[in-house]
């Protein structure tokens, strides 16, 4: 029997971070230049290298692993929990210490700057943390013991910062930082991710104005066509890096640069802006990961890996020959928007087909490129992702449950003036209520399968605080700020949680429970390596089951998942080949808990080793 306490012994190398000599930098900072500014690269090169020389100093350049089997992530609010007049990032610092030791590599703590809507995401100050929830000395402690993820609000900014104000009155820096437009400009093209107009009208010293706002009237889009405006954002990515930031996420970053006439989504300067800070990171920070969040349909996700460009269609391998071609240079990782819609789809049909299908199409990724699979975050669970995959009339059938379950839709403009839907607000877990039947007595049983999923397969986890506490719709919350995305975004007090996970009877613990046992258990595990091998296999629909490995010492390990609330068949061949041990059982040997059947929404993780 593997000794399942040692796993590490077998774990594939760390992927290496990519340090790059200071004249590999220049050579491709100048080119990412070129296609977004043309002419003016070289004087924007010559201030980004002042910049860089100023702030370079102040960051440990040492290379570090991008990631291994140990990499999973918590997301949350700075002030999820809640204790008295103490600042919230103190407390969420401590329960991270007291509750979940270990338990994660990193917390990704969604913006903790000073703001004025959408629950950060309209910033006001980027250098600053919001007084309401702590001080940079914070940021720094929790930085000190883990991965930390920060926001790089870069579409936006709020129209109470300085910048907005500089523009409405006239004054350097800001005049210039942000789009102007005639509103009778005809904007028809642009994709909306909202139903709100895009150019809004503005008070300004020169009369009213109306300028670019794509997701709210508070949220006013940023100019990058002023190279200002990239070298400040450039300046602010570093400062978080100094700060012990890990991971810079680029939100909504697919709408970046604007040109009237296309789509102003996913323009091949926003690709080279991308390119130019993934370029910055491995010159300066090597080991500081770059993530993408794009709530599109999957393909156009994917792009941000820079496969096409790379020369490599969806199913290519990369073979040693063209390693050095295929080097990646856009993101390391992209958020897999795919997978919380298809795992709601798969659980409530009771039938693994398309998520098979899905995952079976994914393409093998270079070295140094991976999915953040997630299945819940502080957004809605957005549908555009099904584009393509899951026919319309099932899409409506999967809107018309998630009302049934207590959970909202928004909608986002089309070009024809009409609208469609966009994403679904609701807790996670009441998505998993119940099946197309209705709600039934499986649902923490439902949702801890749906989430034992996500952990095995390949790529990083990432778990929303509320998944981990199965926590409910809140409706006080929606009711309070007026906004359906507060639905999942509930603040608890801390002596309120501590008491259920105190319990002996809640959800609330038997889900927390679980989910750090797991987490544990596949921390030690190599075959979770992100860049270990994933294999899609030949299941009945009420199952669905992936390989991971083998690895290069033989030892490979299955994830077997009955996704219905019935017993399925056990009908995958792999099992009849080897002996295999049970990591959720502490590696015990494998039995059937019944011959030849898995009862419904049970969990399989079993190993063998030669």
């Amino acid at each position: 029997m593997p000794d399942i306490s040692s796993v590490q012994r077998h774990a594939l190398p760390p992927t290496p971070a990519r340090a790059l000599e200071e004249s590999e930098f220049i050579t491709r900072a100048e080119a990412r230049l070129q296609e977004i500014y043309g002419p003016r690269a070289g004087e924007v090169l010559r201030r980004l290298l002042t910049l860089l020389m100023h702030q370079r100093s102040a960051i440990d350049a040492t290379p570090r692993p991008l990631w291994s089997e140990r990499d999973q992530w918590l997301i949350t609010y700075g002030d999820t929990l809640l204790d008295g007049d103490r600042p919230p990032l103190e407390v969420l610092d401590e329960f991270l210490d007291e509750r979940l030791p270990d338990t994660f590599s990193g917390v990704h703590i969604l913006p903790f700057f000073p703001w004025s809507s959408d629950d950060g995401f309209s910033v006001i100050h980027y250098r600053e943390v919001n007084p309401a929830l702590g001080d940079w000395e914070h940021i720094r402690r929790l930085a000190s013991k883990r991965g930390l993820m920060a926001d790089l609000v870069i579409n936006h900014v709020s129209r109470e910062s300085l910048w907005f104000v500089d523009y409405l009155t006239g004054s350097q820096p800001g005049r210039d930082y942000f789009i102007e437009m005639d509103p009778a400009t005809d904007v028809s093209q642009v994709t909306r991710p909202r139903n709100t107009p895009l150019l809004v009208p503005v008070s300004t010293r020169r009369g009213t104005r109306h300028v670019w706002a794509t997701f709210s009237e508070d949220q006013i889009d940023l100019n990058f066509a002023n190279p200002d405006v990239l070298l400040e954002f450039v300046g602010i990515m570093l400062y978080y890096v100094e700060q012990g930031v890990r991971m810079i996420r680029l939100d909504a970053i697919a709408y970046l640069w604007k040109e009237i006439g296309t789509s102003c989504i996913h323009l091949p300067q926003t690709h080279a802006v991308v390119r130019l800070l993934r370029a910055i990171l491995d010159f300066v920070a090597p080991g500081t990961l770059l993530i993408t969040e794009t709530n599109v349909p999957h393909a156009e996700n994917m792009s941000y890996f820079g496969l096409e460009r790379l020369g490599l269609s969806g199913h290519d391998r990369v073979s040693e020959a063209s390693a050095d071609y295929a080097t990646p240079d856009e993101a390391h990782l992209i958020y897999q928007f795919t997978l919380p819609p298809l795992l709601i789809h798969t659980f409530t049909s009771g039938d693994a087909t398309l998520l098979s299908d899905w995952a079976r199409s994914l393409p093998t990724l270079p070295s140094g490129c991976s999915y953040f699979n997630f299945t819940a975050s502080h957004d809605g669970i957005g549908v555009r992702a099904l584009e393509g995959l899951l026919p319309p009339h099932e899409v409506e059938k999967l809107l018309e449950l998630m009302h049934r379950f207590g959970g909202y839709v928004s909608m986002k403009a089309n070009s024809d003036g009409s609208d469609s839907p966009y994403e679904i607000n609701i807790a996670y877990y009441d998505a998993m209520k119940g099946t197309r039947r209705g709600a039934d007595a499986w649902q923490v049983e439902r949702f801890l399968c749906s989430q034992n999923l996500l952990l095995a397969l390949q790529g990083i986890p990432g778990l929303y605080f509320h998944s981990l506490t199965a926590t409910l719709n809140d409706y006080e919350g929606v009711e309070r700020s007026g906004h359906l995305r507060s639905i999942n975004r509930r603040r608890w007090n801390k002596e309120e949680l501590e008491e259920l996970l105190d319990s002996r009877s809640t959800p609330t613990r038997e889900a927390f429970m679980s989910l750090k046992r797991r987490l544990a258990l596949r921390a030690g595990e190599p075959c979770f390596h992100p860049e270990a091998a994933q294999t899609v296999l030949d299941t009945p629909p009420g199952l669905f089951a992936i390989q991971r490995g083998p690895l290069p010492d033989g030892r490979r390990l299955l994830a077997i998942y009955n996704i219905s609330d019935k017993r399925q068949p056990l009908e995958v061949p792999s099992l009849r080949e080897n002996t295999w041990y049970d990591v959720l059982e502490d590696g015990a040997p494998w039995q059937p808990d019944e011959p030849d059947t898995l009862r419904p929404y049970r969990s399989l993780w079993l190993v063998s080793q030669p």
